[in-house]
């Protein structure tokens, strides 16, 4: 066995050796090649887009029916080549070399592929890299797209300088079979990680509170109040979370390529002062649907969605009579003055009538500037992740229009707009890859408010997107990582909720 041992670390060395040196040997560009006058096709498609300059290696593959290609990167740092497979992986510590030195600048791609013994030129594209960074962190949701059923729910943060993901949380931690928890709606004061929340459903259920650090978990349910709270907003500054209190039901098409649909049957706003442990109501009209609440960046607006919807027939349920008018449900943007000091709202305001032009807008997020206010619109309803006609929109309050951001959408459902702390990076999710998975895409906004291209999140694997079978859900950008770890997560989840009051 000891002479065995020996021949195999000796051939073990040998081979590590041979690797190495393939490895580490630098492509050479072709010299002889045909011109084609097309852009090539890679996944993803990262062909002329503007980039942060502090984003991972986009890395991508080629796809033009070969295993052999050559890449060559020009900047001002220098120029690289990449190449042998299809697939081109960047070195970082060049790739962030070509950042540092592209700053407002561009690096040149080119790209250089064997086709049945002859070598092809494609026309070159560039990485235009802006001046601005983007948050060196991201938050999302890791569901998979089954419309009836769930088992693991993963909320997950990404490292956007690096390919770094860590989970925070993960059902499947404190679920058993018999009892299983959902997991959603993951939330932080003004991009910062010392206070946020997510919310647990069914077994275990509440909401996660940290708040400076420390971890509570809390029943927002009172008699007064619908539900717990749901979609969430954080007060920019202040210790207080705007809710909307909802509730929500599931109907399933049979012949429809949405595959599903969501609606509200109720849904009320609520303020929930974290200190104080209380809750109070902020808005309830029986004929509104008041939800999707969102906080101007000085804190003193409180911008929301909400559809007019009167219920005409007492012999059924709301649910039933919902699902027979669903698509007459149109919401549209509306905003509350409040005040820091009293915790009062002023009446409501319609910021965009949605409704009367046949849409129906969700999910608003407001620029750090306080001019744009992007949201996803449909044709109808809340929940516009599985409508293909859904769009990314932007509301320009200083000139008072509607912003249709052509750049940076597809034939299918985009939705779960949200902007970056310095407002030059908008990030979504997109099925536009296959119809059924969600994907985090992200648009450089520039100084005039008009976006670019839009690019796929960028992986160490250029094929990740192909085989990973869970859709990114809610995308939220962080300035700094989750302090806490998952196990102190569960162990939180597996205490008793503190219930909170209502304060009028």
């Amino acid at each position: 066995m000891k002479k065995i041992f020996i021949i195999l670390s000796i051939s073990l060395v040998a081979l590590s050796q041979v690797l190495f040196t393939s490895c580490s040997s630098t492509p050479s560009v072709p010299s002889n090649y045909q011109t084609e006058n097309r852009l090539p096709q890679i996944t993803p498609d990262y062909t002329d887009i503007t980039v942060p300059c502090n984003i991972a290696p986009m890395n991508f593959s080629v796809k033009e029916g070969t295993d052999k290609v050559v890449v060559r990167f020009t900047s001002p740092a220098g120029e690289f080549v990449y190449g042998e497979e299809n697939n081109v992986i960047i070195d970082e510590a060049e790739w962030k070399s070509m950042l540092e030195a592209s700053k407002g600048k561009d690096i040149k791609v080119e790209i250089f592929a064997e086709v049945e013994g002859q070598w092809k030129m494609f026309k070159a594209f560039n990485f235009h890299v802006a001046e601005e960074p983007i948050d060196e962190y991201i938050s999302y949701r890791l569901i998979q797209p089954s419309y009836v059923a769930y088992e693991e729910l993963i909320l997950a943060e990404r490292n956007l300088t690096t390919f770094e993901e860590k989970q925070f949380y993960n059902n499947m931690a404190v679920q058993t079979e018999e009892n299983g928890q959902c997991v959603n709606c993951h939330s932080y004061q003004n991009y910062k990680t010392d206070r946020m929340q997510f919310h647990m459903r069914q077994s275990l259920g509440g909401t996660m509170i940290v708040d400076n650090g420390k971890i509570k978990k809390v029943n927002l349910k009172t008699d007064a109040t619908i539900s717990a709270g749901v979609y969430p907003a954080w007060h920019p500054t202040l210790n207080l979370i705007a809710y909307s209190t909802n509730k929500t039901g599931q109907s399933f098409h049979t012949k429809d390529k949405a595959k599903i649909e969501v609606q509200d049957t109720e849904s009320d706003l609520i303020l929930y002062d974290v200190e104080k442990n209380s809750v109070i109501t902020i808005a309830n009209d029986s004929n509104e649907l008041e939800v999707f609440p969102t906080w101007a960046p000085d804190g003193k607006t409180l911008y929301f969605c909400s559809a007019h919807f009167e219920y005409k027939n007492d012999s059924i349920a709301k649910e039933t009579e919902m699902i027979q008018r669903y698509k007459e449900c149109k919401y549209s943007l509306y905003k509350m003055t409040f005040n820091e000091k009293t915790h009062e709202f002023g009446p409501r305001e319609m910021v965009y009538d949605a409704a009367s032009e046949g849409y129906s807008v969700t999910l608003p997020r407001v620029s750090p500037d306080g001019r744009y206010i992007y949201f996803a619109q449909g044709e109808f309803g809340c929940f516009h992740v599985w409508h293909p006609d859904a769009d990314i929109l932007a509301f320009d309050t200083k000139a008072n229009e509607v912003i249709d951001l052509k750049a940076v959408n597809s034939n299918r459902a985009e939705s779960y707009p949200t902007i970056s702390s310095n407002g030059r990076w908008l990030m979504f999710v997109s099925r536009r890859d296959d119809g059924n998975y969600t994907r985090p895409y992200i648009s450089y906004i520039d100084k005039q408010g008009k976006p670019r291209k839009a690019f796929e999140l960028p992986q160490k694997d250029p094929n990740f997107y192909t085989f990973f079978l869970k859709s990114f859900n809610r995308p939220e950008f962080m300035v700094e990582p989750v302090k806490q770890s998952l196990n102190e997560f569960a162990s939180a989840a597996k205490k008793d909720a503190e219930q909170a009051t209502y304060g009028k």
